[in-house]
């Protein structure tokens, strides 16, 4: 059995805040530089700003339908998110003005992104088989990949100074160093369906398996380790490193929020409506968790 070395956090307080159009499906959520979580609205195409004091305000983008997908901060104090259904990479300023750069490849469907070491955003390509990198001015260069239909997803900066992603219908997670070399590690899981990652406090890369219901572990130096959850249908989505030296994900198909040790400890915690579909979700700087329900709007949970 695991050991435990810090009391487990309780869930001691839930506050939701509704967005405009409850069917405009709140994604993606990220800490701004501006001190505020900031949403993507994927069915609305729109962006969502949330103070830790609840004001939300929302921006309306160039296209309803452009899909906007996963959000990251980026080194130029803007956000970038990628636009999956017009196959753009969109920006927007904390005072809410955006603009967006094309793809060389068509219908290339991006979706992760994440700020590297290098100074540009990179971004996974769901539909090219590729990795795309942006740099502040707009540039784009694209890596292909060496595998086909992979669907590449979420993208995070590892602590080698590379870029690790997760291959959802390859059952793998990739790496790809800033010029472009590319490394792929296949799970012990067949239709592991590995989807959100993000860099642990450990050093290490942790991923949610959404077809196996499981949390995936990989070093930089590709050692795997994967923890079954304890209800193998709860389709774990997004992961987000936690303050507390733990990491944190949505259980997008229970309604659930759940917590993993680096020994492999997991706690879950039921929202207050387990319909509401969970998604990304991130620690704004009050040390409160946010996530952004699909059917609803944007949670903001307190632990203690």
């Amino acid at each position: 059995m695991p050991t435990r070395t810090t009391p487990i956090p309780a869930l001691t307080d839930q506050r939701d805040f509704p967005v405009a159009d409850p069917a405009s499906g709140p994604y993606a959520v990220t800490a701004g530089p501006d001190g505020a979580l900031w949403c993507t609205l994927v069915h609305g195409g729109r962006i969502a700003r949330l103070t830790p004091a609840g004001q939300l305000d929302e921006f309306a983008l160039d296209s309803p339908d452009c899909g906007p997908s996963l959000i990251a901060a980026g080194p130029d104090g803007a956000l970038w998110f990628t636009r999956m259904r017009d196959h753009r990479i969109g920006r927007i300023t904390v005072d809410g003005g955006s603009t967006s750069y094309a793809l060389p490849t068509a219908g290339a469907g991006p979706y992760g992104i994440a700020a590297g070491p290098d100074g540009a955003l990179w971004f996974t390509q769901l539909h090219a088989d590729r990795i795309g990198r942006i740099t502040a001015e707009g540039e784009v260069t694209e890596f292909p990949l060496p595998v086909e239909g992979a669907f590449p997803s979420a993208i995070a900066a590892g602590a080698d100074g590379a870029l690790w992603f997760t291959l959802n219908q390859a059952g793998a997670v990739g790496r790809i160093t800033v010029d472009g070399e590319v490394d792929v590690h296949p799970l012990p899981t067949s239709g592991a369906g590995p989807v959100g990652l993000a860099a642990g406090p450990d050093g290490a890369l942790w991923f949610a398996e959404i077809g196996a219901g499981s949390i995936g572990r990989i070093t930089t130096a590709g050692a795997i380790t994967e923890f079954p959850l304890p209800d193998p249908a709860c389709r774990p989505h997004a992961v987000v490193a936690g303050p507390d030296g733990a990491c944190w994900f949505t259980e997008w198909g229970a309604g659930r929020i759940g917590r993993i040790t680096p020994d492999g400890g997991v706690t879950e915690y039921a929202l207050a409506d387990t319909g509401s579909e969970p998604h990304g979700l991130a620690f704004g700087p009050d040390g409160a968790l946010y996530t952004a329900l699909e059917h609803g709007g944007i949670a903001r949970l307190e632990f203690a």
